[in-house]
């Protein structure tokens, strides 16, 4: 299957809400703060559980955080 999208999210907008640094949010999900800037930036996409993890933080459901987006 050749790869037709990209994974997008909100993690900047929801911490944004939150008051919560990329740290913050690291130290909640068990990362680096590194991880979480290269996820915002959509240069790394984390596991499905690491997903999961942030979604869960936030009190969100996964696809509130994330979404894949076609580009055929």
């Amino acid at each position: 299957m050749n790869k037709n999208g990209e994974l997008y999210n909100k993690i900047p907008i929801l911490r944004a809400e939150k008051k919560w640094s990329q740290k913050d949010l690291a130290n909640q999900v068990g990362v680096t703060r590194q991880t979480i800037a290269s996820i915002e930036a959509n240069r790394y996409n984390p596991s499905l559980i690491l997903a999961y993890e942030i979604a869960f933080a936030f009190e969100k459901e996964i696809y509130e955080v994330f979404e894949y987006k076609f580009t055929n």
